[in-house]
């Protein structure tokens, strides 16, 4: 197969900053919030995007990107149908992997641990402050269901616009939101000559996270 650019000869030389252990906040939670401002500051597209990875009840691994939309020191939120492959995955094993990836500042994170639903009152209030559109698509779309072109999707907006017409939209019992319960963080930092720097957080029994460096 012939290709225009040579891919194995694509690389990037990290020489932006470094991540030492006497710098890192103490606290994971505290450091992905420095993290994500300055990704903020940074101008990203979208600073919030994060690929999730998660596997069924036979072992099959998917993984996909979704939009962090909180995180608190109890854990990561974002929301989807509850009727979706990944929901299904969820349901399954009550275990995901978050990845977030910040090209320009040759970072990522990853984060490993528990989910569970977010409560009601909590999926409400986010449905409510999204725009209209966005919780009309939210109850046209049967997501991860096999359609048979975009005209039903078009077709079924149109007519949930219609019902709900200078009313209200109700937020659907399909629709919901996840927190990912963080068992082990690990913080990358790009460095020249691919010496990156790697710290990882790992939650101890007594609650206190315990910080190790690991060979790039």
């Amino acid at each position: 197969m012939s290709q225009d650019i040579n891919i194995k000869d694509l690389r990037q030389n990290y020489e932006t900053h470094a991540l030492e252990e006497d710098q890192a906040n103490k606290n994971p939670f505290k450091q992905f919030e420095l993290w994500l401002n300055e990704a903020l500051a940074a101008d990203f597209v979208e600073p919030n995007a994060m690929n999730i990875a998660t596997v069924n009840q036979d072992g099959e691994i998917s993984s996909r990107m979704v939009l962090l939309k909180g995180f608190d020191e109890q854990g990561f939120v974002f929301f989807t149908n509850y009727a979706s492959n990944k929901a299904n995955d969820l349901a399954s094993t009550r275990k995901a992997a978050l990845n977030v990836w910040w090209d320009k500042l040759h970072r990522q994170v990853r984060i490993n641990g528990t989910v569970e639903k977010v409560t009601r009152d909590e999926t409400v209030e986010y449905f409510h402050s999204r725009p209209r559109g966005s919780q009309i698509g939210a109850i046209a779309s049967m997501q991860s269901q096999v359609i048979a072109n975009h005209m039903v999707l078009e077709e079924a907006y149109r007519n949930i616009e219609a019902k709900y017409e200078q009313q209200q939209i109700p937020c659907p019992d399909h629709w919901g939101g996840y927190r990912v319960i963080p068992e082990q963080f690990e913080f990358w930092q790009g460095r020249p000559n691919r010496l990156h720097d790697r710290l990882r957080y790992a939650k101890a029994s007594s609650g206190d996270w315990i910080i190790d460096r690991l060979s790039p």
